[in-house]
């Protein structure tokens, strides 16, 4: 009998339309929500009589709890960047000429003076060899004239003209070796030969490269970061740095932060210090900045936060005395900084609370369920 009247007051309730008062839209919608938390109160209490009578087997809805752990938690601010030596060098001619001979090759790991390229000397040896000639004939007629000098034989004029002459082609020799060196070009730098531009036979002349030496022993990493960030990144913040290339992570530090924005792309450069390794010179990397990190952060994935009304909160069980069943709490959260999909939570749930990460959007407030 209890049931029967149950039946039809659950049904007197629900056929019961609320009377519209069209100028306190506030207290319909108070109304509203008392009938509900009473059509489900009742809605509980027939399904409860009617498990115990044996009429319906008990079902409840399945879900998945994962227990509150603090964690570590970071949030980075991702940007692309790339390998960068920190000596790169074009080795290049102080003079113009054609190359006669070059002596290294794409890949050679060079010293700082080793000999790179030669430049056809041809003329310059010419006039070497036409000095050296003139130099004999001039320091004869040297000899000869301070011979005579010292016996007090001839005029001073003839001798300080001897001596002068003789000076003369040994200054030009000086200024044509000189001239001559310059024809042979070394590396600036030590490293590795990393792309060889001329071919023999080639005119060069000065600025234009013969080759390009990279220095791999002091590498960094470059990137660009939009200026919203100035005031977030300095010197000495870390930075996770990916290789896609080779899977690989490493950890670094910001060794610098421009000072100036570039009026175009409204970014900032900042560099990395990158230990020795298997490093490519322009080798493109991601680069992770961490702008902010909490040691013990209570994080869960931002798909488990759910909105309402009053805000945002996530769906918690409390276990009942019996096995395997709890009762859902619906509990406001406040959130903080997230990232890849998981956020911080600030305020709202605690180490060892259970929240329903699996089946959250089929239950309610109050629901007894299976887990």
């Amino acid at each position: 009998m209890n049931f029967m009247m149950g039946v039809l007051l659950l049904l007197t309730a629900i056929s019961c339309k609320p009377k519209a008062t069209s100028d306190d839209p506030v207290a319909q919608l108070a109304k509203l929500k008392e009938q509900k938390a009473a059509i489900e109160a009742q809605i509980n209490t027939l399904q409860q009589e009617l498990i115990a009578k044996g009429v319906i087997e008990k079902s409840l809805p399945r879900v998945a709890l994962t227990e509150i752990k603090p964690e570590p938690f970071y949030h980075y601010i991702d940007l692309q960047g790339k390998v960068d030596a920190d000596e790169t060098v074009s080795a290049t001619s102080k003079i113009p000429g054609t190359i006669k001979k070059i002596y290294v090759k794409n890949g050679d790991v060079v010293r700082q003076g080793q000999l790179l390229a030669q430049i056809d000397d041809a003329i310059l040896q010419s006039s070497m060899n036409e000095l050296k000639g003139q130099l004999q004939v001039a320091e004869d007629l040297y000899n000869r004239q301070k011979s005579l000098w010292d016996q007090n034989i001839g005029s001073e004029v003839q001798y300080i003209q001897a001596k002068n002459n003789k000076e003369s082609i040994e200054r030009s020799i000086a200024t044509l070796n000189q001239n001559w060196a310059m024809t042979r070009i070394h590396a600036p730098t030590s490293g590795t030969v990393d792309n060889v531009i001329l071919n023999q036979g080639e005119a060069i002349s000065p600025g234009v490269p013969l080759c390009v030496i990279v220095n791999l022993s002091k590498l960094k990493i470059k990137g660009e970061v939009t200026e919203a960030y100035a005031a977030k990144v300095k010197k000495g913040d870390q930075v996770k740095v990916y290789f896609p290339d080779t899977d690989k992570e490493v950890m670094t530090t910001i060794n610098y932060v421009s000072k100036s924005i570039n009026p175009v792309s409204r970014t900032f450069t900042v560099e990395t210090v990158l230990l020795k390794g298997d490093y490519t010179a322009n080798q493109i990397t991601v680069m992770k900045i961490i702008d902010y990190q909490n040691p013990k952060a209570v994080v869960i994935p931002v798909n488990l936060i759910q909105s309402s009304q009053e805000g945002d909160f996530v769906l918690i069980a409390e276990k009942t005395e019996t096995n395997n069943e709890a009762t859902i709490k619906r509990v406001p959260v406040k959130q903080g900084q997230n990232y890849s999909g998981y956020v911080e939570i600030l305020s709202g749930l605690k180490e060892g609370d259970l929240v329903v990460s699996t089946g959250f959007q089929d239950i309610n407030n109050g629901e007894t369920v299976l887990f």
